[in-house]
């Protein structure tokens, strides 16, 4: 079981002395570049299965309780509300440039595109998100051309080497070095929890030639463990990025159900994590009031009924 020291778990200041819990890397902090996290489920107003910190508007959850947990969130990170601009994850290798004309994409306002597992920006100003509830969160920070990059990683997507995708969209558009970039892997769900069919072994098998065993754990009857958290470090390794400047998660989803939400460990009952990530802006620290709640509620009413048309699928 891992229950896991990295990344860390600190508290962020909210309002009237409260405190948002949010795991981060210390590799990544020290950049001295970027805003970043990973969320719990600990720390925001929804209620049930989707209790409390819930990120996603496509699970049923009151679009009011998610707006206002994304207002604790912008408010524990010093971001904007409308800087957030989320994915649109459906386990493919599309991975998109964004910049300040997409803030609010998918929080204040439809999102303008589809199918869209990985985002990068060089921009500041513009807070990356990408929902998790076992997949692999992969973090991309390149502090030679100042840009950043965030995917999803589910086992579709580490077999297709979502990691090293999102490096070669990051060179084509920024010119990024894998050798330059840090990385890290963050919170899903852990080898002995993740039991996979013999089709998918085969996948990794014949993706992983030679590394099999550095991946695989056969439980007989057709039944294998699979380490998405080594597959993923195998695939940014053999794209070039040193392995002193890879992070990976010792903290698993499913291990920690009362921490994380977790697909397999809910049933699929369950609301959404994030991982966020943005440059560093110049000037001060955002101050944020309940008013930004009103301005998300405000936008999500103008697309009332856009976000049920497709659920995230993980």
């Amino acid at each position: 079981m891992h229950t896991g020291r990295i990344p860390v778990l600190r508290q962020f200041p909210i309002d009237n002395g409260e405190e948002l819990p949010l795991f981060v890397y210390p590799a990544l902090e020290q950049t001295g570049m970027v805003r970043h996290a990973f969320t719990t489920r600990q720390g925001g107003v929804s209620e049930g299965i989707f209790s409390s910190l819930n990120l996603s508007f496509t699970r049923g959850d009151r679009r009011e309780d998610v707006a206002e947990n994304y207002r604790r969130l912008a408010r524990a990170l010093g971001v904007d509300c409308e800087s957030f601009v989320c994915s649109d994850q459906t386990h493919t290798t599309n991975v998109m440039r964004v910049g300040r004309e997409d803030r609010g994409n998918g929080v204040l306002r439809e999102r303008k595109f589809r199918d869209v597992d990985g985002l990068i920006t060089d921009e500041p100003g513009v807070t990356l998100v990408t929902y998790f509830a076992d997949c692999v969160p992969l973090y991309f920070v390149d502090p030679i051309h100042h840009a950043i990059g965030l995917s999803h990683s589910g086992w579709r997507g580490t077999a297709a080497r979502m990691g090293q995708v999102t490096l070669e969209k990051m060179k084509q558009e920024f010119g990024t070095n894998a050798a330059d970039t840090f990385c890290a892997i963050g919170p899903s769900i852990c080898q002995s929890c993740y039991e996979v069919s013999e089709d998918v072994a085969e996948v990794f098998q014949a993706e992983f030639l030679g590394r099999e065993s550095e991946i695989l754990e056969s439980k007989g009857k057709g039944k294998y463990q699979l380490d998405l958290w080594r597959a993923n470090e195998i695939v940014l390794l053999e794209a070039g990025v040193p392995r002193e400047q890879i992070t990976v998660t010792e903290v698993c989803t499913c291990c920690n159900p009362k921490l994380l939400f977790s697909h397999r460990a809910s049933k699929g009952k369950r609301g959404n994590l994030a991982a966020v990530l943005a440059l560093q802006e110049e000037g001060d620290r955002v101050i944020l009031t309940n008013a930004s709640t009103n301005a998300l509620l405000k936008a999500q009413e103008a697309f009332q009924g856009v976000a049920e048309e497709k659920l995230i699928k993980f």
